[in-house]
């Protein structure tokens, strides 16, 4: 019996069970960081459809109702996504403009019924994820999201 008449064994050369998901959260390149904030955001934002109404909210808008202590998880959690447009080379100007979102929205948030409105209607942390998508592709360091222009059929 040959080498190439043996049975292969499928698990020989497998890696660890969990070393995809690890590299997958500890992958630091612009796309898959943009792919990990991306899912943030839609967690803390859109997550759920709020029955009868059919309008989106998040984890932002859930744990929002609990007084000071909700808001603050919920400005940390989007100050993180600030934090990783800053660690990818974001432009001063554009931190400015997500820190203001996030001050904005946690400020706005305080207040104790309209805030929890306005934090399931302004949606921050899409904003921002938004705003860094753009100016990464628009650097060049990022594919884009969508083809730009005007399709015609040719026939």
């Amino acid at each position: 019996m040959s080498a190439a008449d043996t049975p292969r064994n499928p698990h020989v050369f497998a890696e660890p069970f969990g070393a995809a998901e690890l590299r997958r959260f500890t992958d630091t390149g612009p796309e898959a960081s943009l792919r990990r904030l991306e899912h943030i955001a839609h967690l803390m934002d859109t997550a759920f459809v709020l029955p009868g109404i059919n309008r989106r909210v998040g984890l932002d808008a859930v744990i929002g109702l609990v007084p000071v202590i909700g808001d603050i998880a919920g400005v940390a959690i989007a100050s993180y996504i600030v934090y990783e447009a800053k660690r990818l080379g974001a432009p001063r100007w554009l931190i400015a403009r997500m820190a203001a979102n996030v001050a904005f929205d946690g400020l706005v948030g305080v207040v104790p019924v309209a805030g929890d409105l306005f934090d399931a209607a302004f949606k921050a942390n899409r904003r921002n994820v938004r705003l860094l998508r753009k100016h990464l592709e628009k650097k060049g360091t990022l594919r884009p999201n969508e083809i730009e222009g005007t399709a015609v059929r040719l026939d």
